[in-house]
């Protein structure tokens, strides 16, 4: 190498993705496919950080060569009061999945989750129309507020929401407005009657955790219905809406469409979301 080849030649970009656990992610092996695809001498590296060790980490991390992590649980609060810079987005969901490490050491906080769920519609149903009647969302955590967010912003007039702990969905519409309606669990079933675009956003169906029992009898045959879990792929939340006639969309696409801008910011390229990384991912 010569003298007057620049510096950044020498550096080989990292990337990873902080949690606990992480162990389970299949994150690396996301990146990893779109690394070796377009050929960039860079890592993606699972970190399993405690909550304690969080601020000690992000301050060390650009220093060792680091551009720019993934959050997940139990981080993705915590890391918007360390963070330089926080998107809007990221601040009206009041939680970050994205650090980009700056050039200076600037750490700026993005969510990306919300981007992800509409990507992966729009790959997966490209004829879906927000606005051709009410949203339902099962679930009022992070991910939760992440659709809640993105199906507003994309059109979507009447958003009903119901959540196990009633008070969480009480919240969101405290912070998003009147285009939300909140329904108690027991009654989780009747805001499914009309529902245009029916949305799991529960970890309930993932396999090890409890079923999601909520009653799909009021599903209107062509409804698109959607959930966040993507194992199993074909949950029995989307098996039976099927089965009464709906479209239904996994979740995974979700995890590989938010992925893509994380990976941009920090490599450069910008990632396509093919069949090729679906088979990648669930090797």
């Amino acid at each position: 190498m010569t003298e007057d080849q620049p510096d950044r030649l020498l550096h080989v970009p990292l990337a990873g993705l902080i949690g606990m656990p992480v162990a389970h992610s299949r994150s690396p092996r996301l990146h990893g496919h779109w690394l070796r695809r377009h050929a960039i001498a860079g890592h993606y590296v699972p970190m399993p950080v405690m909550p304690e060790h969080l601020a000690e980490v992000l301050r060390v991390l650009p220093r060792l060569g680091f551009v720019g992590v993934n959050v997940t649980i139990p981080h993705k609060e915590a890391v918007l009061t360390l963070a330089d810079a926080v998107t809007d987005r990221a601040a009206l969901i009041g939680a970050a999945n994205t650090l980009i490490f700056r050039p200076d050491g600037k750490i700026h906080a993005d969510n990306t989750d919300g981007y992800g769920f509409i990507a992966n519609l729009r790959q997966n149903a490209p004829d879906w129309q927000p606005d051709a009647g009410p949203a339902a969302v099962i679930g009022a955590g992070g991910a939760a507020r992440a659709v809640v967010a993105s199906l507003l912003d994309s059109g979507v007039r009447e958003l009903r929401i119901s959540n196990r702990t009633r008070i969480r969905s009480e919240q969101i519409k405290a912070e998003f407005g009147a285009r939300l309606t909140v329904y108690d669990w027991a009654q989780a079933g009747n805001m499914l009657d009309g529902a245009a675009t029916v949305v799991n956003a529960t970890s309930l169906g993932m396999t090890g955790k409890q079923p999601l029992r909520v009653p799909l009898d009021a599903l209107s045959p062509g409804a698109l219905v959607t959930d966040l879990v993507y194992t199993p792929l074909m949950t029995p939340f989307l098996l039976e809406s099927q089965a009464r006639g709906c479209r239904v969309v996994d979740g995974l696409g979700m995890l590989l469409h938010q992925a893509a801008p994380g990976f941009e910011r920090w490599f450069g390229p910008r990632p396509e979301v093919d069949e090729d990384l679906r088979r990648a991912v669930l090797e």
